[in-house]
């Protein structure tokens, strides 16, 4: 049977002669309410080698989509041709030094499609942490279609406390792949690649934490379905790869089981890396009545009769602070309180939308920029609490966490071929 984990054919530029700095731009999610950043991002890379022609912001998505594609894919093929170097069976180790002095370690390669499934209710060995918006999957796919390389952005996580898959890869490194800036506050990023023998023990390692004894101490219970994998960032991009690839099979059958497409490029980490932290995902809403949408969840939290832990959410609008108590729960978590409250009023009140926002900061930027505007601020989930919940609650709330802040997430940087 294969690994479920393996190395890779990862492009990368030679970066003597391409600038780092200006290649490594931030997931395609990042700022989809902040036009300004992306502005900014465009004329610091000017004429340069960059994987912003490589993307497509998702702030830009539904504006002359086909047109944005088209010229991804075929920038896509230039760099190819002019910049990317291939580097076989690789698997990277690379250490992202955040603002601030955090260091986030993670492994590069590729997972195997065959063993995700986003859909509720999954017993997967790789397993969606949050719910999954279907409607979101086709617009990825549709940059996906065609493409002829794939750019990692989505961050997997591990349960290993002893920490035995990529601690211990940090020890006698000497091939460095890349070491640069990233732009924009996101930090410093080294990579190196790691030997054949420090890949064979770290998917060793791998297989370890999924033993049935393994399993049944970490969470408790016989019989549970392995868990290795749980999606920590990317979940919907993992989730339009999947997409893409039962495309595929659809058209050429068992073919399909040595496609490129097969595999996705992905970040591991471990949940108990020191420096990982848990955000909360915060929600600003556009376009409400703040008065209505104040008092409906006032009315709502004070007629919930559930057994959770009681909670707290802070409202902003018009230039002041409510905080609501929220005695009985029905979720585990403030977040999927406030999301269950804001899909029930949102099918009710066309016109009004929501974003999903990083850092109090923004929110109140944003709450401050329009009268209609109102935001939501809660505690966050610790990161203990993921792996378990995830086995035997399923997914969480869509867009419960972010590990870090908008600047400190995955930039994209490795590429890989999936034609």
């Amino acid at each position: 049977m294969e690994p479920i984990f393996k190395p890779a054919d990862i492009l990368l530029p030679d970066f003597s002669r391409v600038d780092g700095t200006r290649w490594a731009v931030v997931a395609c999610d990042q700022y989809t309410s902040d036009p300004d950043y992306w502005k900014t991002a465009e004329a610091f890379v000017g004429a340069a080698p960059s994987t912003l022609r490589l993307m497509l912001p998702e702030i830009y998505l539904g504006k002359d989509d086909a047109v944005r594609i088209r010229s991804i894919h075929a920038e896509m093929e230039k760099a190819l041709q002019t910049v990317l170097q291939v580097h076989k069976d690789c698997m990277i180790y690379l250490e992202r030094r955040l603002e601030g002095g955090k260091v986030r370690r993670g492994l590069i390669g590729a997972v195997d499609l065959e063993a995700y499934d986003y859909n509720k209710g999954s017993t997967s060995a790789v397993r969606a942490t949050e719910g999954t918006v279907l409607e979101r999957i086709p617009p990825r796919v549709a940059v996906r279609r065609g493409a002829p390389l794939e750019m990692p952005h989505v961050l997997l996580l591990i349960d290993d406390p002893q920490k035995t898959v990529i601690e211990p890869l940090a020890e006698g490194l000497t091939e460095k792949l890349y070491d640069f800036d990233l732009m924009a506050g996101g930090g410093h990023v080294c990579g190196y690649a790691i030997s054949a023998k420090k890949q064979q023990a770290a998917l060793a390692a791998l297989a370890g934490l999924v033993t049935p004894a393994a399993m049944e101490k970490k969470y408790g219970g016989a019989g549970l379905a392995p868990l290795l994998f749980a999606v920590g960032d990317g979940n919907h991009s993992l989730a339009s790869a999947k997409a893409y690839y039962e495309e595929i099979k659809a058209q050429i059958g068992p073919a399909a089981l040595s496609h490129p497409a097969r595999y996705a490029l992905c970040e591991v980490n471990n949940l108990h890396d020191d420096d990982l932290e848990f955000e909360p995902i915060y929600r600003v809403v556009f376009g409400a009545n703040p008065e209505d949408l104040t008092a409906a969840f006032r009315a709502a939290a004070a007629k919930l009769n559930g057994k959770a832990k009681p909670q707290q959410v802070t409202l902003l609008c018009g230039g002041k602070e409510e905080t609501v108590a929220i005695p009985a729960p029905e979720k585990q978590l403030p977040v999927g309180t406030v999301q269950v409250f804001l899909d029930e009023y949102l099918k009710n009140h066309p016109g009004v939308h929501v974003d999903y926002i990083h850092g109090t900061d923004t929110v109140r930027r944003l709450v401050a920029e329009g009268k209609d505007n109102v935001g939501f601020l809660f505690a966050g989930m610790e990161k203990d609490e993921l792996f378990r919940t995830v086995i035997y609650d399923g997914a969480l709330p869509r867009k419960t966490f972010s590990m870090g802040r908008a600047q400190d997430k995955r930039f994209y940087l490795e590429c890989r071929a999936i034609q």
